[in-house]
């Protein structure tokens, strides 16, 4: 058979689908990845399948990542409002007839059960990166406050449901999209300066809010007992406080190399609560120390550095503020988690970023790192067209 007509085997028709990849980013990847299973591997060994799933998990969000970096920004950025559309109204049946566990009304039956918040950690710094890039020509001051309007829609209604730490990084990547676009500092300082004094201001009538029977008007009862627990573990050490106290207790006790892997006592005698989501990081840090510790975090460092180094490069505005957006994304999941676990944060359910387990919070990361290998694969591949001249 002549050659011309010789079909192209498998690997000749996969490798041009990786061609722009950016190569730093799927290293941080693997980094991050592998670090999260030899934790799960630890911490997760006597519960059940939970290793092999985790596996399965980040195979599946690796299966995400590769689908959603073969589409163009441009095409992202067709389903922007749709897909923002989609979410909002699916919060909305939440509230309507939505189903509770645990306290929370935070699914919907649609045939399979799912928590449509999660969509929103997407969807929504989406919809505003699209917005300001509609708006790029001629940027006014109420393009700000309706895009400020489009955020807190969905995190109003996932408030409600109750679910304060989703809350907390749909609106932290909204924000994050908000600022990049050019909103002046003048109106940054302020929220900020006037966040710092109710902070002190917290902290100094602390005696007298945190008493039995005192009610916070702009929080649930159980977000109080959050906060009042921060700021004095020790007030109820065996109840409310044993979540912080363990992690700390583990944290420390890792010391600078750690007690080794499978060796952590405070682990696997079953001390820390939620060791293998909420707070794996303090299962993490007992076992392999500050050593490990300064791994991890350099690796989520450098994650949000090439984020943002792609974010640079972008020749679009919607492509810079969405990849402006993933980092920030990655910035507040490991800053949280990380904090509330070492006690400077209140505890908020938020999962660390590649160790936690959790099928819905990896399938978000996965697509989360798809858009940001999109806008890196198109920037990419622009740079590698030849150019035509007349």
């Amino acid at each position: 058979m002549p050659a011309e007509f010789d079909k192209p085997n498998i690997l000749q028709r996969i490798l041009p689908m990786f061609r722009g990849f950016d190569p730093i980013l799927l290293l941080l990847i693997g980094w991050l990845a592998s670090i999260g299973l030899m934790a799960m591997y630890s911490a997760g060994y006597d519960h059940g399948t939970r290793f092999v799933d985790h596996g399965r998990n980040m195979l599946l969000a690796v299966g995400i990542l590769f689908v959603v970096a073969q589409i163009p920004p441009q095409k992202l950025m067709a389903i922007a409002v749709p897909l923002y559309a989609l979410g909002v109204a699916l919060l909305i049946a939440v509230l309507l007839f939505g189903i509770t566990r645990k306290g929370a009304q935070r699914w919907v039956n649609i045939g399979v059960v799912i928590q449509p918040s999660e969509i929103l950690k997407i969807a929504a710094p989406l919809m505003l990166a699209w917005w300001f890039h509609r708006r790029e020509s001629a940027l006014r001051a109420v393009d700000f406050v309706i895009a400020f309007a489009l955020l807190i829609v969905p995190v109003a209604l996932i408030m409600k449901q109750p679910d304060l730490g989703t809350s907390l990084l749909v609106m932290a990547a909204g924000l994050s999209v908000i600022f990049f676009a050019g909103l002046p500092w003048k109106l940054v300082v302020p929220p900020v300066l006037l966040g710092v004094v109710a902070i002190g201001w917290l902290i100094w009538n602390e005696p007298w809010l945190c008493q039995d029977g005192m009610s916070w008007y702009f929080l649930h009862d159980y977000q109080r007992t959050r906060v009042c627990t921060l700021l004095d573990p020790m007030r109820d050490p065996l109840g409310r406080g044993f979540h912080i106290i363990q992690g700390m207790i583990a944290i420390g006790s890792g010391g600078l190399w750690g007690k080794g892997f499978m060796a952590g006592t405070q682990t696997h005698l079953e001390f820390i609560p939620e060791r293998t989501t909420d707070f794996i990081f303090a299962a993490f840090s007992e076992e392999f120390g500050l050593a490990g510790n300064l791994l991890l975090i350099l690796g989520f460092l450098l994650l949000v550095w090439r984020g943002l180094a792609i974010a640079a490069k972008s020749q679009t505005l919607f492509g810079r503020l969405m990849a402006t957006a993933v980092a920030m994304i990655f910035f507040t999941y490991a800053f949280v988690n990380m904090g509330m676990v070492s006690g400077i944060l209140p505890v908020v359910g938020v999962p660390l970023p590649f160790l936690s387990y959790g099928g819905t919070a990896m399938v978000t990361l996965g697509l989360a790192l798809g858009v940001l290998m999109s806008v890196a694969r198109s920037q990419r591949l622009s740079i590698s067209e030849p150019k035509h001249t007349l």
